[in-house]
């Protein structure tokens, strides 16, 4: 009985690890779309592509969670009346704590959302 418990605890702390590590995986997933998502909706509500660079990176950067380490968002497509923008996030998730062995230190995940621009709003510089 005492060798089949030796045995047994390691696997099921291991796998009990593996369902932590793929949680954390799944969340951060999440996490990054959601980011992306805000950005992007705080992106279209500004004038002019600069102003809508640096609300999306502030957004993102705002919102993002202590456990994911984010690089700045990326703004990309055509901010012109009835134009369609993409800003898209990428972070990064540590299993490092976990310390089981073969799992990698980190995992990158990214999330990307789209939002059109209202065709009857006016864009770029002037009042």
């Amino acid at each position: 009985m005492a060798v089949e418990i030796v045995m047994l605890v390691p696997l099921l702390v291991m796998m009990m690890f593996l369902v932590v590590a793929f949680g954390r995986y799944v969340s951060a997933e999440g996490e990054a779309q959601a980011l992306a998502r805000d950005a992007v909706r705080a992106a279209t509500l500004e004038r002019d592509v600069d102003a809508a660079l640096v609300a999306a990176r502030s957004m993102a950067a705002a919102a993002a969670p202590a456990s994911l380490a984010c690089d700045p968002a990326e703004l990309s497509g055509a901010f012109v009346q009835g134009g369609v923008v993409t800003v898209d996030v990428q972070c990064t998730v540590s299993f490092e704590d976990l310390g089981l062995v073969g799992l990698p230190g980190s995992a990158t995940v990214t999330g990307s959302s789209t939002s059109p621009l209202d065709q009857y709003r006016r864009v770029g510089g002037g009042p």
